[in-house]
């Protein structure tokens, strides 16, 4: 068997080969896997690009066709406020055009035993969600005459989070040098210590109390704990990638975020890439669309080239183009060109919309190696 699967190493791809070897029966015959490995090999070849092949213009009608017939849903967790998930075109433009701000940031939390069997996974979800002094008090009051700030804290909330009301004290003394803190049974008393401020100063820092982190994750609004498989999940709704991995109990290799920035940011523009490989070709699978994997591929190692994620739109990709005129064919014509006629741009007309525009033939296929030669006069 050995020496059959020798003839095609220089044929196939030696993961193809290994994943045959895990794959077939014991007791196979050597004629059965001559015809397997002969048909595996067909395939192969024909699923090859040819050279030359213009797979950048076949990967732009790949996905965007299938894109035109595209549903523009959201999804949302039942009896969870906040849970909604962006799906759909919204969410392939998302990814395409590299929004800074995603408008449903999501995580998928995985945990380590014995909390991924389930063992006090609400406590630990819980724990996740960021909880501010809003939530855990039932009054602010101001006493003008005083310059001082009254919160009236809901004791048994506070006790939920395991927390108490001099943590929260705490939080409200880290956040402003400027206030004197002083506690009263379940009331805290937050006194603006510099002279000089005025009553508005003092409503201004009312507001900025109730936005005060008392407990949880900066960014994490909801937590919604999920069986999935053999295992318990949390996904929340917010994200912050950067805190949940230092988290002693959470799985940090299979945790994911579906901020695209986030993650080049945290994990750098290898982990980028592969989330745009794997965000867009969820959203396809959810459509019930399919787009082979290679054209996805494709434009996420254009995105992420430069080292940087990058979108497809006038101020990412586009706007590193050579041709002024592939420039000005996207967007803000008049001051593409009225930029390069003031430096003096040449065009070369190297690449496909210039020469489209100018009724010339594309050169197209531009993978193959040409040779150039200046020609002495």
């Amino acid at each position: 068997m050995e020496e059959l699967f020798k003839e095609y190493e220089g044929k196939l791809n030696p993961a193809i080969i290994q994943e045959i070897r895990e794959s077939i029966p014991e007791k196979i015959t050597k004629e059965k896997l001559k015809k397997i490995l002969d048909r595996i090999l067909d395939v192969h070849e024909n699923s090859r690009v040819q050279p030359g092949e213009c797979i950048g213009l076949i990967a732009a009608q790949s996905i965007g066709e299938p894109g035109t017939q595209m549903v523009l849903n959201t999804f949302h967790f039942a009896g969870v406020a906040e849970m909604n998930v962006t799906m759909g075109l919204p969410r392939i433009i998302e990814v395409l055009d590299a929004t800074k701000s995603i408008r449903t940031p999501m995580m998928e939390i995985y945990l380590k035993k014995p909390y991924s069997e389930g063992e006090d996974i609400k406590k630990i979800a819980m724990m996740l969600r960021e909880v501010r002094l809003r939530d855990v008090a039932t009054e602010f009051s101001i006493n003008i005459a005083d310059f001082t700030i009254t919160i009236t804290v809901d004791e048994e909330k506070i006790k939920l989070l395991g927390s108490t009301v001099s943590q929260v004290s705490k939080s409200i003394g880290k956040f402003s040098k400027a206030l004197d803190i002083k506690i009263e049974k379940n009331s805290i008393i937050a006194k603006i210590s510099q002279k000089g401020e005025s009553i508005n100063a003092l409503y201004k820092m009312k507001e900025k109390l109730k936005d005060i982190n008392v407990s949880g994750i900066k960014g994490i609004r909801q937590v919604l704990p999920v069986k999935r498989g053999d295992e318990y999940i949390i996904i929340t709704a917010g994200s912050n990638l950067k805190t949940i991995l230092t988290l002693d109990y959470v799985d940090a290799e299979r945790t994911m975020t579906n901020d695209i920035a986030e993650i080049s940011e945290v994990l750098g523009i290898e982990a980028a890439r592969e989330a745009i490989i794997n965000e867009v070709k969820k959203v396809i699978d959810n459509q019930g669309l399919k787009v082979d994997i290679r054209h996805i591929m494709l434009v996420a190692d254009t995105m992420c080239v430069s080292g940087s994620v990058k979108g497809i739109t006038r101020y990412g990709i586009v706007s590193e183009k050579s041709s002024v005129l592939a420039r000005a064919s996207f967007e803000t014509p008049l001051k593409h060109i009225i930029r390069a006629a003031v430096v003096g741009e040449e065009d070369k007309l190297m690449s496909v919309i210039e020469n489209v525009m100018l009724n010339q033939p594309v050169p197209i296929g531009t993978g193959l190696p040409g040779l150039r030669t200046k020609i002495k006069k």
